[in-house]
């Protein structure tokens, strides 16, 4: 199980295959709110796949909004779920905020997924909204002595 940042374009497709399989087949969000301009290879945004047995198998993206780190798309394929990935893919995306000097970071998460963040850090600092047809919550971590 390891993880690394996206550099190709080949790359930047699988990552694209399993957030549609996961967040459009699977869960049921619109394809067109899926995929954005942020969804590229530049300054933008910074992408992620996570690996199991060599395979790719789950990703994410982060980006820098009013300089804090913000993630995003972050999704295992449903077979890979239970085995530490969503972690790593999380500890990977604050790992490159922290090379951008960012002292926090925050993420919209779906509401099923509150408990898994509050267990790396992250508070809850929101009601519950909705976003692309699915209630989720802000939900923010700050790098203090790390």
């Amino acid at each position: 199980m390891d993880s690394k940042r996206i550099t190709t374009e080949n790359d930047l497709k699988i990552a694209f295959d399993i957030r549609k399989e996961v967040f459009v087949e699977e869960q049921g969000f619109q394809l067109e709110s899926e995929f954005d301009e942020y969804d590229t290879l530049n300054d933008l945004s910074e992408h992620i796949l996570v690996y199991y047995n060599e395979e790719p198998v789950g990703t994410g993206r982060l980006r820098v909004v009013d300089v804090v780190g913000k993630l995003e798309r972050i999704c295992i394929l449903e077979p890979y779920r239970k085995f530490g990935l969503g972690k790593i893919i999380i500890k990977t995306l604050e790992e490159i905020a922290k090379e951008k000097e960012l002292s926090k970071v925050k993420l919209h998460g779906q509401t099923q997924a509150e408990g898994f963040y509050k267990k790396l850090g992250y508070q809850t600092s929101s009601d519950v909204f909705m976003e692309d047809g699915g209630p989720h919550l802000l939900m923010i971590k700050e790098f203090v002595n790390e």
